[in-house]
């Protein structure tokens, strides 16, 4: 097959083109690079005369704050526009999610319309926000979300924009034309699972694919210092609850002096950060969480202790009864008795750390999970 893979947010799309060219198929990978993460790409839509150059950045943020229309976005769009007379004799195209292209909601249909008159077969990723994702955490019905500390404090509407925008009308009719136009939704973790299917939605769960391949597996050595790394993203920052993290590593700093050395980054492109945190015992990824995201199932595949999403829901579908990370809560005083636990008790990092390795190879890899990409977009192709 001939696939077309739109967007990209964490390496997933990555990963998975690894997998089907494994497999023996031809795959071709567009994206923007997501800012400053820089990740590859085959071609880009990024808008990189926008925002690479002093006086066209200047001319777009004053634009931008007197008229609140993003320029950089018309950029992402006609950029891709032009690449639309390349995108030729593709079997399927699956779209990273509704707003692959980054581009206005206008835009975007009109570029999605274009694309599938020339590919019949398509999907859409439900891998992060997503209307209705963002619909259901909206009803409030779990103990907590990613829209927790929205709700707690409106005035950090600023900081759910992203999130919050899905729920617009043109968003949603955005989202709405795709669910008419893609054969096959696909969730990619139980944080998206779950609300599409409580939306009423039918969705094949395909968990992320994970190239073990390239990701080598480092048992825990333990020296003098415990090295607990946390990688904030601004955008994210409060919706993943990092402000719990650096206040409990506060803590563990006073109280574990001798014992500890913390790293943190901040905004830094993939391939710097994955480097920064090699020499960590322990990864801080993200609260809020049912499952683990991106960056903590490549850190666990390390070998890495990660606090992320690991509720009750994510251990019954895996049918798990020990621990393969730890499970980050909205709790200061939480986090910092398992983050004590593992200084004191050192020999446990080793064993999480090689249980966590096991379940990536076991639920995560990457060639049986293009596999089952191609299942999926099989079955309803044959309908």
């Amino acid at each position: 097959m001939k696939i077309l893979l739109i967007g990209e947010y964490s390496r997933l799309h990555n990963s998975l083109k690894e997998g089907l060219v494994a497999l023996g198929h031809e795959v071709i990978l567009l994206s923007s690079g997501d800012y400053f993460k820089k990740f590859d790409t085959d071609y880009s839509f990024h808008s990189s005369f926008l925002s690479g150059y002093w006086l066209p950045r200047k001319i777009k943020n004053i634009l931008h704050k007197l008229t609140g229309i993003d320029l950089e976005k018309a950029e992402r769009g006609l950029r891709f526009y032009l690449l639309l007379p390349q995108l030729q004799n593709f079997d399927h195209v699956q779209l990273i999610n509704s707003d692959a292209i980054e581009t206005f909601p206008f835009f975007s249909r009109f570029l999605y319309k274009k694309l599938f008159k020339k590919i019949k077969n398509r999907s859409l990723l439900i891998c992060g926000d997503e209307t209705p994702v963002i619909d259901y955490l909206l009803k409030r019905e779990t103990h907590y979300s990613i829209l927790t500390p929205y709700f707690e404090d409106n005035s950090l509407e600023k900081h759910f924009e992203y999130p919050l925008k899905y729920t617009t009308k043109k968003y949603r009719k955005t989202f709405d034309w795709l669910v008419e136009n893609c054969q096959d939704l696909i969730a990619s973790d139980l944080d998206y699972k779950i609300p599409m299917e409580k939306m009423g939605y039918s969705v094949y769960f395909i968990p992320n694919p994970i190239n073990i391949q390239k990701i080598n597996f480092q048992e825990q050595k333990i020296n003098d210092k415990i090295v607990v790394f946390l990688g904030i993203n601004r955008a994210s920052y409060i919706k993943k609850g990092i402000p719990y993290f650096e206040k409990a590593l506060r803590i563990i700093q006073e109280k574990y002096i001798e014992k500890v050395t913390v790293i943190i980054s901040e905004n830094l492109p993939y391939k710097d950060y994955i480097n920064l945190y090699y020499t960590a015992q322990i990864v801080l990824d993200q609260i809020y969480a049912e499952d683990q995201g991106y960056n903590a199932l490549e850190a666990m595949a390390k070998g890495k202790v990660v606090f992320t999403g690991a509720g009750k829901a994510f251990m019954d579908h895996y049918n798990l009864t020990e621990r393969i990370n730890v499970n980050a809560l909205p709790d200061v005083d939480y986090l910092v008795n398992e983050l004590s636990f593992l200084i004191e008790n050192p020999e446990s990092i080793v064993t999480i750390g090689k249980r966590a390795r096991a379940f990536i190879e076991r639920e995560h890899e990457y060639v049986k999970i293009a596999i089952q990409y191609l299942e999926a977009w099989k079955k309803k192709t044959l309908l």
